[in-house]
């Protein structure tokens, strides 16, 4: 039975007082009082300024704040057009096992956002996150326009540094791109733009009370969109800058959260991905900013030395899941000095893929298999560090390109292994 998002109480009773609205955009939140006020108020204005006489509402969807960022949303803005409050429920697993950003049950206000959207017959909605500190009043347009233009779906296209987002640039962006066939480069991007029907379809699936909703709610809406005849398209965005994120969000569990969330994806959407070749772009608005980043600095000679821990450590769990072919290469970098350290593209994705097919085959509980993978992952990381040190930003894309190439290229010997029994 599909468990759809209610309305918290009270919600209900502020929706009807207030009646239908063309456009709503939700804010989850989670003790992001330093924050929230100036990105209701950048909202607040990018809906004045490119929506004049649409009727439209802020949903801030709050997970049990202790720091007034409830009140320091409601005070943002005059009391002639207050956002609608609503607090949604955090479980005791969101609190013992962290999301590797944003707020917790994510999912839990993600659907308080869309039954509000639903309740309030919203022809378009757009989610952006509480704790930005880089969130313009044209972020509005941006994301909400494509779907008045016949859209479903709006995902962002952020400027960043090189060094930064590499999960998303080596392993979530190539892939869901060579599974799919849809050159979305931010799948995991938490801000976005859809339609009501897509709204009204999100409500009627099985995933609120799943682990994915808690951990994976960003890949899954992505994934939904281009698994489900939605038209997709993306929305520049320029530079995404968050508040400081607490010490104990740490790489590995990132890591483990979305690459376990993107592989559980591939099992639901088996049937989508299988016959899918080659990949297409998706339609393309604004224009890049011409903004500054700030640069990012990455211990190179630190992600070696883990490598070389793993290679020491972790060949017994690694010959699980790779071929002696792909054992000998990764033994055989693991001796090279750390100023010329490369790992090949082709064997990167001949990993990754592995990986995900150990994933769906249960060789071993999951949670110790996404951990086994960290050290291979910094690995190629410390490679494309030393690669692009130097390089400019058309070389870093001409990389990124050819390693993605390199992920469709494979992608055949990934539908073999996938749907072949296990030994």
């Amino acid at each position: 039975m599909t468990l759809e998002p209610v309305l918290p109480p009270g919600l209900r009773e502020l929706i009807d007082a207030r009646g239908p609205a063309d456009l709503v955009v939700g804010i989850p939140s989670c003790n992001n009082a330093g924050t929230i006020g100036e990105v209701v108020r950048a909202v607040q204005a990018g809906l004045a300024e490119r929506f004049p006489g649409v009727s439209a509402v802020i949903v801030n969807a709050d997970g049990g704040s202790t720091d007034g960022t409830p009140e320091a949303a409601r005070a943002a803005l005059p009391e002639a057009c207050p956002p609608l409050l609503a607090q949604y429920p955090v479980h005791p697993v969101h609190r013992v096992v962290p999301p590797y950003h944003g707020v917790p049950g994510k999912g839990s206000a993600l659907g308080t956002v869309f039954a509000a959207a639903g309740a309030l017959g919203a022809r378009a909605c757009a989610v952006v996150e509480a704790d930005l500190r880089s969130l313009r009043p044209e972020w509005m347009e941006r994301l909400l326009a494509p779907v008045l233009e016949g859209f479903d779906f709006v995902a962002p296209l952020y400027l960043r540094h090189k060094f930064d987002g590499t999960i998303n640039t080596s392993i979530v962006y190539p892939l869901t791109r060579a599974l799919y066939g849809w050159r979305i480069r931010q799948p995991i991007g938490g801000d976005f733009g859809c339609s009501g029907r897509f709204v009204r379809h999100c409500l009627g699936q099985p995933v609120w009370e799943a682990d994915l909703a808690r951990f994976g709610i960003d890949a899954w809406v992505t994934t939904t969109a281009v698994t489900g005849g939605f038209r997709v398209c993306q929305s520049f965005l320029g530079a995404k800058v968050h508040d400081a994120k607490a010490p104990d969000l740490a790489l590995a569990g990132m890591l483990h959260q979305v690459v376990g969330s993107v592989f559980e994806l591939m099992e639901s959407h088996e049937d989508a991905w299988q016959g899918v070749r080659g990949s297409a772009a998706v339609p393309l608005f604004g224009v890049e900013p011409p903004v500054g980043l700030d640069p990012v600095r990455v211990d190179a000679a630190r992600m070696v030395r883990a490598y070389r821990r793993g290679v020491r450590e972790l060949e017994g769990i690694w010959s699980l899941v790779l071929g002696l072919e792909a054992m000998e290469e990764l033994r055989r970098i693991g001796v090279w000095d750390p100023s010329r350290f490369l790992f090949p593209e082709e064997l990167w994705v001949r990993v990754v893929y592995d990986f995900a097919v150990a994933f769906h085959r249960g060789v071993m509980d999951r949670q110790h298999l996404l951990e086994a993978l960290t050290p291979l992952y910094l690995g190629w990381v410390a490679s494309f560090v030393g690669e692009t040190r130097h390089a400019g930003a058309a070389a870093v894309a001409a990389m990124e390109e050819r390693m993605c190439l390199q992920f469709e290229a494979q992608k055949p010997e990934l539908s073999g292994l996938w749907s072949r029994r296990s030994p």
